[in-house]
């Protein structure tokens, strides 16, 4: 069964917009659906044995987030369709059901956490990122982080991201429906940076661009991210998308059940190269789990199962998976044990990694 789904890196699941949702879709390809699953177990098993937990525990947690996505899966079998497309977990709501099981502690830092989500948005942004020089706001000059496009030597190799800001603007309009279309009208580029890219992105290129609206308190900024063939390509085909960046915005917007209204592509004229556009902030936070107790990591396992079996229900047949699943425990036990033995080899690699900077055979800034 092949259904679209997305390599996850770890735990899967982000709150947008005061919402249960999936998130990082760099590497989304169509593909087998318990693939999916086995990451998002091996995510728990290793966050488990980061926290310290023993093997009991972190065997508890990763069957109980598969146990979560099997029991889900066979709720969401037995929806309509609509029904499964506009299902969603608002945090709100969420916080309240689990009210009586949180400490006084939880609940707290759980409303503090809504208010935090909802608070970053491109005002918020244009305060850390923007400073205000003869009455307008430009982006603020922070390297290697943030470099503005101004401070660039003329013979920067970054033609084509200049492009997007200008000559290809019109191409990343174009991808969006009319009525988010119209909306982006109501915005002018102002100004543009170069930014620097999370861990798994490194050696791609990203900016960001700043628009304003009726006026300078009135920003919007936009992430101009690359995109290339996904990493998966090699084992299941190329994507049916031709545009890299497309198959990254389709993938999500088939996926998550809000998803950022300005999500779009384009394409650098100079060198090819494939770009997806998104919101910068745009109301979204991620759960804190370096800090996560034991009885918070099952609770977000809970969320995490039911989440991935939301976005996999949207987008392929749920009662053939539910189906394929069962009632009984024995495909949770399967795929702990897979988790195990994945994390395992995550220990190895890590070993490995170690070794080769201690040899001197892989240069390493240690103080970076």
């Amino acid at each position: 069964m092949a259904i679209f789904f997305h390599y996850v890196k770890s735990l899967d699941a982000e709150i947008r917009q005061g919402r249960m949702d999936e998130d990082d879709f760099d590497e989304t390809l169509t593909g087998p659906w318990e693939w999916d699953v086995k990451r998002l177990a091996t995510s728990f098993t290793i966050a488990s044995q980061h926290r310290g937990f023993g093997e009991p525990t972190a065997r508890r947690i990763t069957t109980e987030v598969v146990r979560h996505y099997r029991e889900s899966m066979a709720e969401f079998a037995a929806k309509r369709t609509l029904d499964v497309w506009y299902a969603s977990l608002p945090l709100d709501e969420l916080l309240t059901l689990m009210r009586p099981q949180l400490s006084r502690e939880e609940r707290k830092a759980g409303e503090r956490f809504v208010r935090k989500t909802r608070s970053r948005d491109s005002l918020r942004a244009l305060s850390k990122l923007a400073e205000k020089v003869d009455d307008s706001y430009r982006i603020r000059s922070d390297p290697p982080l943030l470099v503005p496009w101004r401070d660039l030597p003329s013979d920067q190799p970054f033609a084509d991201l200049d492009e997007v800001f200008h000559q290809s603007f019109d191409e990343y309009r174009a991808t969006l429906p009319d009525a988010r279309r119209l909306l982006l009208d109501r915005f002018r580029p102002v100004d543009m940076a170069l930014k620097v890219v999370g861990v798994g992105s490194v050696g791609t290129r990203c900016a960001i661009i700043l628009l304003e609206g009726r006026d300078d308190d009135d920003p919007l900024f936009l992430q101009v991210k690359e995109a290339g063939p996904s990493v998966l390509e090699k084992f299941l085909g190329a994507s049916q998308y031709e545009h890299s960046g497309q198959r990254v915005v389709e993938g999500q917007r088939l996926m998550q059940a809000s998803s950022d209204i300005f999500l779009g592509w384009a394409r650098g004229l100079a060198t090819e190269r494939d770009y997806y556009v998104r919101q910068l902030h745009d109301m979204k936070g991620s759960a804190d789990v370096e800090r996560a107790g034991e009885p918070g990591l099952r609770r977000y396992a809970h969320l995490c199962g039911w989440t991935l079996a939301r976005a996999h229900a949207r987008t392929g047949d749920a009662s053939a998976i539910a189906g394929y699943l069962g009632s009984s425990p024995r495909f949770d036990e399967a795929v702990a044990t897979f988790a195990e033995r994945y994390a395992e080899q995550n220990g190895r690699d890590y070993e490995a990694f170690v070794t080769a900077i201690d040899s001197g055979r892989l240069a390493a800034d240690r103080d970076g």
